[in-house]
């Protein structure tokens, strides 16, 4: 609705309220959060991989309908390009969600996670167990495993959108062409939707998704490394590759690591507090990095600093609890 309405606004007031706020408490409805939420529920031995591909879809359509919507712009007007987009809002987004996931949980069809035909009796035999169906905040804050994740991903995001917001800038600043900064945005897109997948796959097949979710981290520290030297449009894209393949794993890895340590039932109230904190962090980084850069007059200190913390982030991660006694799936 909110992006039919905006192709129909006239005014600078009815676009901010059609798109500023329509869209933007749309999008918290429709997003990552509530996919991933709802995806992780219906599974526990595929969750990883499962959440890997939803979260992929997030790429897939940018790479899909920015190009497309372009064109329509372009050629007709922008006003068309947003009921362009509101259409297949509508007829992708919502229809689809309410006839393949009208439920929340597989429970609520008679069905088990993972498309198990066992009984109960089975599945509590194979620790496959009911978990309370609310945390208070109260509890959620009280336990340390929740503000750990809470650090490591806020200050992870940190780095990221610093890195999103100050890139170009930084390639324009070595003398890297216009059209070459630009598009090392696309190499970057492009290695996080690799990284999605990869990194839903491989928690599926670690002993402790953590592990996951910290060599996500030092792969993007390693990826800053390799920004460090990005003086040429080749070690740009490289960098780029690198770096986006690493930043795959933070979409996955946080509802994962959420059902894992609180369990699936409860996944949507703790990653959505953790969402919340996690936005605090990405809205710093920008201006932190922006600050550092007009205090020294170079981003080689913002990108130290980066790979400071994601490195602290990952080893962090890895001090991560496992489940407290009494949790399961």
């Amino acid at each position: 609705m909110s992006y039919i309405l905006t192709g129909l606004a006239r005014t600078p007031l009815h676009f901010y309220i059609v798109y500023g706020v329509l869209c933007g408490a749309g999008t918290a409805c429709m997003g990552l959060l509530v996919v991933n939420s709802s995806v992780g529920k219906w599974f526990i031995r595929k969750r990883g991989i499962a959440i890997g591909i939803s979260t992929m879809g997030v790429s897939f359509g940018t790479m899909a309908l920015t190009p497309l919507a372009g064109y329509i712009v372009k050629n007709y007007d922008w006003h068309y390009g947003f009921i362009f987009l509101g259409i297949i809002f509508v007829l992708i987004g919502v229809s689809l969600s309410q006839l393949f996931m009208g439920r929340t949980n597989p429970e609520s069809y008679g069905l088990f996670p993972d498309g198990d035909r066992k009984t109960a009796q089975a599945l509590e035999a194979d620790h496959v167990e009911r978990h309370p169906a609310h945390l208070s905040f109260k509890v959620i804050f009280r336990n340390s495993r929740f503000w750990i994740l809470v650090a490591s991903f806020s200050l992870a995001v940190m780095t990221l959108m610093a890195v999103f917001v100050h890139q170009v800038a930084y390639a324009l600043d070595n003398n890297i062409e216009n059209v070459v900064a630009a598009s090392s945005l696309g190499a970057l897109g492009f290695g996080g939707f690799c990284g999605q997948f990869f990194f839903g796959w491989f928690s599926d097949r670690v002993k402790d998704v953590k592990y996951s979710a910290s060599l996500g981290m030092i792969i993007m520290a390693a990826g800053m490394v390799l920004l460090l030297r990005a003086t040429t449009a080749q070690r740009l894209y490289s960098y780029a590759l690198i770096y986006g393949f690493g930043y795959g794993s933070l979409g996955p890895m946080m509802p994962i690591l959420v059902a894992d340590r609180f369990g699936r039932h409860v996944l949507g109230s703790v990653y959505g507090w953790l969402t919340f904190f996690m936005g605090m962090g990405g809205g710093i980084g920008p201006f932190m990095g922006g600050l550092i850069y007009d205090w020294s007059g170079s981003y080689t200190y913002v990108w130290q600093a980066n790979i400071v913390i994601l490195v602290g982030c990952a080893l962090l991660m890895l001090g991560l609890a496992p489940r407290a006694a009494g949790v399961r799936e």
